[in-house]
């Protein structure tokens, strides 16, 4: 049995405070962990506001996240190529960046009058669309990468919720609508610059960390199209899954307020949070377990089974619903884990197995910019198409017959994916 210990490279940790193992495994978790969660304080909370214009009736919150989801799908397509290509000496510095230029963005939203402000959430999504990949690759190619993944992708379930109360925080103290995201980016500014400089003391991956999982390096456009062309088929079923989940998974997020609204437990800003606590717990523990499976084809086939399973469960949540079996509350856990797991487990597993079991040479965040570049394209054209989305209590029955779709879609794709891999499942490449 795999362990902890027994995969944690020792002699190459530079700096005595992170030669012992557990020392090491916290750092590394904490430091994306907090990256990430930080970066969300720059990008959720103004999704706790609802955006009236009192004067007409007008609901803007549609439009500014359909803006704001423009500019990150936007960034998605570029980071095929500058996330694939980022060497690690830059990574911190083009990261700090983007981060200033999300927050200048979300400062000339509240300087800027309404609906032209709409245009700065776009500039704000296009800064943050790279932030992902670039804190990927810190911890990407290691034995312990599904635990250090998990915790970073802990990080968009927990911190989805918590900047959300943040922001209702601030509104419910007093600070003007407008104003809110650029506040509640001021908030997280300090804790951010601790994280990322956390990030750049991790050392690169270890000899033994290679040898069980493959070199990882900036691709050249040749490279990344020949991977294209040799995975293309068989990662159809895969990214198809992403997207529908990404679809689920952003609605759920950006209109959290009108959803538990819906559910008649709209007016506890503190609910954000306790519900993905759960979310979170449940789904880092059953992506984070796959590190103690040492064979790279038993993981991969591993991850796909827990993909179909979490959706399983999540079906199972829009059954209890509306039957009445299951509360408001654990309703959302249970949804929550259920799309959570295999949208998670895509970014700790499948593509790093898949390398790993292929020896491709590459990295991660090119394949996970393809999949959420889909995906974010596929949530921004259902903003656009649905442009005035419906609100309060209109808004629950929209989305359980728009989750209920999607669940099912995803887990077809999920299964057919496994069938496709099982029948010709990827050899080492020379």
């Amino acid at each position: 049995m795999t362990t902890v210990s027994s995969v944690l490279p020792r002699s190459s940790v530079p700096g005595r405070w992170l030669e012992t193992p557990w020392i090491y495994t916290v750092w590394c978790i904490v430091a994306a962990f907090g990256t990430y969660a930080c970066m969300y304080g720059f990008r959720k909370p103004f999704t706790a506001g609802t955006y009236l214009e009192t004067e007409t009736g007008w609901n803007m919150k549609a439009w500014l996240v359909t803006a704001q989801v423009l500019g990150y799908a936007l960034s998605k397509f570029i980071g095929i190529k500058v996330i694939a290509e980022m060497p690690r000496s830059r990574r911190a510095l083009v990261l700090l960046g983007l981060i200033g230029a999300a927050e200048l963005a979300l400062l000339f939203f509240a300087l800027t009058p309404s609906p032209y402000n709409t245009a700065w959430l776009f500039c704000n999504g296009l800064s943050l669309g790279l932030v992902f990949g670039l804190v990927l690759g810190f911890v990407e190619g290691r034995r312990m990468t599904e635990l250090f993944v998990a915790g970073l992708c802990a990080s968009f379930i927990l911190a989805d919720g918590f900047t959300k109360s943040v922001g209702a925080a601030l509104l419910a103290g007093g600070v003007p609508e407008r104003w809110m995201p650029f506040t509640a980016g001021l908030v997280f500014l300090g804790p951010l610059v601790v994280f990322v400089w956390m990030l750049r003391q991790i050392p690169p991956p270890s000899d033994s960390d290679i040898a069980a999982r493959s070199a990882r390096a900036p691709m050249t456009g040749t490279e990344r199209l020949a991977m294209v062309r040799r995975h293309g088929v068989r990662l159809f079923g895969i990214i198809f899954a992403y997207l529908l989940i990404t679809v689920l998974r952003s609605v759920r997020a950006d209109f959290a307020p009108e959803i538990w609204a819906g559910l008649g437990l709209g007016k506890q800003p503190a609910i954000f949070t306790q519900s993905e606590l759960w979310v979170t717990l449940g789904v880092v523990v059953a992506n984070g377990a796959v590190v103690l499976i040492p064979n790279n084809r038993r993981a991969f086939f591993t991850s796909l089974g827990l993909s179909a399973g979490g959706l399983a469960l999540a079906l199972f949540a829009l059954v209890g619903i509306r039957t009445g079996i299951v509360s408001p509350f654990v309703f959302m856990v249970l949804l929550g884990v259920g799309m959570y797991v295999p949208y998670v487990a895509v970014h700790t597993t499948v593509f790093e197995r898949l390398i790993a079991l292929t020896r491709e040479r590459g990295n991660i965040g090119f394949l996970m910019y393809i999949a959420d570049s889909v995906g974010y394209v596929g949530y921004a054209v259902l903003m656009v198409t649905r442009s005035a989305f419906p609100v309060k209590e209109s808004f629950l029955g929209f989305f359980l017959d728009l989750a209920t779709i999607l669940v099912v879609g995803a887990f077809v794709a999920v299964v057919l994916s496994w069938v496709l891999y099982a029948r010709r499942a990827p050899q080492a490449t020379e």
